[in-house]
């Protein structure tokens, strides 16, 4: 393939997906107007959702999902053997996503009472990077297309790419949203990392931390903020918990 009279080297990418809902990958496939242009610029070698190919020859792994079982461990560590660039799709493969409120419970005894004799292998859910080396991480509960398409659309380039370092806010006063705190809302929007357009703030929802935290984010105004609306501690961690992304703040 030429463009400006430049020969192009197509990469190989292939999509693996592990505990998750798929629905990263389905933002991938679903976008009509978009998705032939993103497939030409690239070879898919590996992408069960919209195709039978399974070639193991890819450069790049785009990993979906968190890991939970040991079985999942060997088959990331043989992608990353495999792969030139690992990168981990969605907040699952980012940083555990919902998958990870199983991790407060006892999984065995759930296990034994939903599966009976058939007890099914599970583990601590974790986000990839606790297994292997991940080069890049796109988070979002589900990743936005547009971000994913120019993130590789650089690796064709072999240009670097950089998140926004700001928060959710910003993109929130971009769309002349009023803030869902004034509405009484609960919102992650002063610490989450931008980049998804503040699409729940808009729809009248408050941000739940999808993409996990922005640089440097200022934990103890946005708590001493969220205090002051009247949201109880236990709220508030039930919301920064949820996908993972801020475990530990509170």
């Amino acid at each position: 393939m030429k463009y400006l009279g430049i020969n192009l080297v197509k990469p190989r990418v292939a999509v693996f997906d592990f505990t998750g809902c798929e629905g990263c990958e389905l933002q991938l496939a679903n976008k009509e107007e978009t998705v032939a242009a993103f497939l030409t610029a690239m070879e898919i070698v590996n992408f069960r959702e919209i195709s039978s190919v399974r070639g193991e020859d890819y450069e790049i792994a785009l990993v979906e999902g968190a890991i939970t079982r040991a079985d999942e461990v060997e088959r990331l560590k043989k992608i990353r053997a495999q792969a030139r660039l690992v990168v981990a799709l969605g907040s699952c493969a980012s940083f555990g996503g919902v998958n990870k409120l199983k991790n407060q419970y006892d999984a065995s005894v759930l296990n034994r009472e939903v599966y009976g004799d058939k007890f099914k292998d599970t583990m601590p859910a974790r986000p990839a990077k606790d297994v292997v080396n991940v080069d890049l991480a796109i988070p979002g509960c589900p990743v936005s297309k547009e971000e994913v398409e120019r993130i590789l659309t650089r690796f064709v380039w072999g240009l670097p790419y950089h998140f926004p370092r700001y928060p959710v806010c910003v993109e929130c006063k971009q769309r002349e949203t009023v803030c869902m705190f004034e509405k009484g809302l609960m919102c992650l929007g002063p610490i989450t990392r931008a980049g998804c357009g503040a699409p729940c703030p808009a729809a009248g929802l408050g941000c739940w931390g999808c993409r996990g935290p922005a640089d440097e984010p200022n934990y103890d105004s946005f708590l001493m903020i969220a205090r002051q609306r009247g949201f109880s501690d236990s709220k508030i961690a039930e919301r920064m918990n949820f996908f993972g992304g801020f475990e530990g703040v509170l």
